[in-house]
């Protein structure tokens, strides 16, 4: 395999794991609501959302926009149409990611003030962009 190769599977790799993170997180904000603010499932919640968030999500997202940032410079896509709009989507992800970091804190104080509902709304964010980027870099509509 070649340097291109191997940076483009390790940007899915990383795209991917990212991804679980964007969709799973906030379904585990969704159970926290659900208990009570200092109980042990509440405790249990904190640990398993702060491990996601440092863990897995953070240097899944940074390692997204490194390997990203290489095929970018490499494939010369800069003045693609498509490309504006997945690098649009990848920004809005990345926004997405850091209102998730801020709601952890939240909870983490217990100090939450976001409903059930509003959790399973957010969850759906990721996915649309993901469905967006997804279309935008396989069909190259413009």
């Amino acid at each position: 395999m070649d340097t291109y190769s191997i940076v483009k599977s390790l940007h899915v790799i990383s795209v991917i794991a990212w991804m679980a993170g964007l969709l799973y997180l906030p379904r585990l904000y969704v159970y926290h609501c659900e208990v009570e603010p200092g109980s042990e499932a509440s405790e249990k919640f904190k640990i398993m959302e702060r491990r996601l968030l440092r863990a897995i999500m953070n240097p899944a997202m940074i390692a997204s926009w490194v390997f990203g940032g290489y095929l970018i410079h490499v494939a010369g896509v800069m003045s693609d149409g498509w490309f504006h709009v997945k690098l649009l989507c990848v920004v809005l992800m990345t926004i997405a990611h850091m209102m998730l970091a801020r709601y952890r804190r939240a909870f983490e104080a217990d100090a939450n003030t976001k409903s059930q509902k509003f959790y399973r709304i957010f969850n759906e964010v990721p996915t649309v962009l993901m469905i967006i980027v997804v279309f935008m870099v396989i069909g190259r509509p413009f």
